[in-house]
Order: C-alpha cells, then structure tokens, then sequence
C-alpha cells in the first residue's frame, strides 16, 4: 500500500524527466523502426508504382513549415520512388510560402540519386525527368488550368525556364498525360484537388496529410476519391518502409526514425495514466 501511495506521488519533474529522455534517446541514437504499411499507404504506393510509362506524376507540396516533420518525409520518399521508376515528376507549390521546402525535398532527392549515377542516363536531369513550375496564384487557376494546357498556366518555370521548350512538357500537356496527382497538405487543398481536379477532369489524386487531418479525409479514401492516403509520420514511415523494401532504395528514412520516440513518449505517458489509476483506486477503497 505505502509502495503504491509512493508511485502516485512522483515529482512531477521526474515525469517530465522520463518523457524527455524518452524522447531525446532515440533522437540523438536514431534507428529506423520497421512499420507494417496499412491499406491507404499501400493503396497509394501502388498507384505511384502503376503511373504508365507515358503519363506523368504532379506533386503538390502545400505544407507549412509548422508541419514539415510530419510531410516532409512524405514528399521525400514519393520523389524516391517515382524517380527510381523514371516517371516524370512535375513538381508545385500551390501557395509562395511552401516554394523553399519543394526545393529543399527535390534537392536532397536528386542528390542522393545523381552522386551514385554512373552516366548522364543514369541521373535525373531537369527539364528530361522533372520540372519545378513552382508557383502561380490563386490555387484554382493551376487546378482548373492544367486540364486544358500546363504550359498555358505555367508559360515559364520556376527558374525561368520557358516551358514549352522543354523536353518533358512536350510529352504532358494537361490532365490526360498525368497518372497521378498527390498533394501533400495540413489544410483542405486535397477536398478542392477533388473538387475542381478530379470531379471535372478526372485526375487520380493522392493525399499525405498531418495526423490532426485525418478524420477529415478518411471518407474520401473510403469512397475512392483518394486513390491512397498517407497520415502523420506513421504514414510516411510506411510508405518509408515501402519504398525501401520493395523498390530497394536506400536512404536515410527520417519518418522511420521518429516512430520510436513517438512510441517511448507514448508508452511512458500510458505508464504513468495507469500508475495514477490504480493509485486513485487503491485510495478510495481505503477511505471506503
């Protein structure tokens, strides 16, 4: 009784100390964790992994800093995967604020892929096998433009390039060249991508969203509307997971390493929930 009656009074400083440790360990050791990939990841995995030869992959990376952690991983482990089956990746930022992340994720991506290239059909090369078009206001212009002519709403790219002289937009010029749209979002711009996109020209349209979101957009996968859905870290862990398994590509897989201070923080705040329940308990039968 007294053992029980001294775990529920720790210093609250102790508990902060062990969620801390619980954190940082993990942190400063990092391990990638194995995860089990569930239906709406594998679903949208498999939706890159069919793209058509000839069709094309548009990637909306609409994140906020606030929710880099969260979608970052996601647009890493998209662009490794489209890129090791050299599908085409037209890359956009539906808002000014997210241009610096798409190129920061487009960076590190062909990076990694072009350091290990052994000649220049090995690599990936702007303008052959990508393009940034960066970003052109308000958001319905690009979402209804793009089903007519890309290059009409995109006359130039990013870095200033006129698009209609590149290699790459000779071959898609709208919606019907693309495979896939995927959006990776903390607001509703995936509802709107289905809305104006996929209601009127028919895009498959995949979503990797913050874990807060999920609820919102879990009913849109169940109908089909979203070819697949990626949430939270979990989320880009499996598709982290995924992509290195069946498609061999290496890399730090950075969702993979957050799984477990996520799951020691978690564990230790269970711990101390059922220690204050049973202390709570304990004590009422005793004044009973």
């Amino acid at each position: 009784m007294k053992f029980i009656k001294l775990l529920t009074r720790i210093d609250r400083r102790i508990v902060y100390l062990l969620l801390l440790l619980a954190v940082v360990l993990p942190l400063v050791f990092p391990k990638a964790e194995k995860v089990t990939a569930m239906r709406p990841v594998e679903n949208l995995f498999l939706a890159v992994d069919t793209i058509q030869e000839e069709k094309g992959l548009i990637l909306d990376i609409c994140y906020a800093p606030q929710i880099k952690a969260e979608c970052e991983p996601m647009a890493v482990a998209i662009l490794r995967h489209a890129f090791k089956n050299r599908t085409k990746v037209l890359v956009i930022s539906l808002y000014v604020q997210m241009i610096g992340l798409a190129q920061r994720a487009l960076t590190q991506v062909i990076d990694e892929y072009n350091s290990v290239a052994a000649s220049r059909a090995d690599s990936i090369m702007y303008g052959r096998d990508y393009v940034f078009l960066g970003w052109q206001p308000p958001p319905i212009i690009p979402m209804l433009g793009m089903g007519e002519s890309i290059t009409a709403v995109y006359p130039v790219d990013y870095y200033g390039n006129q698009t209609d002289t590149l290699e790459i937009m000779r071959e898609i010029k709208n919606y019907n060249n693309i495979g896939l749209l995927v959006t990776l979002s903390g607001s509703s711009i995936p509802i709107s991508w289905v809305a104006y996109a996929q209601n009127r020209f028919g895009v498959q349209v995949g979503v990797g969203c913050t874990a807060v979101s999920a609820a919102d957009f879990y009913p849109y996968f169940q109908t089909g509307q979203f070819s697949g859905l990626m949430v939270g870290m979990k989320g880009a862990a499996e598709y982290e997971e995924l992509v290195y398994t069946k498609k061999q590509v290496a890399g730090r897989r950075i969702a993979s390493e957050a799984v477990l201070p996520l799951t020691y923080a978690h564990l230790v705040i269970i711990f101390f929930i059922i220690i204050g329940n049973i202390g709570y308990f304990f004590e009422k039968r005793r004044k009973q």
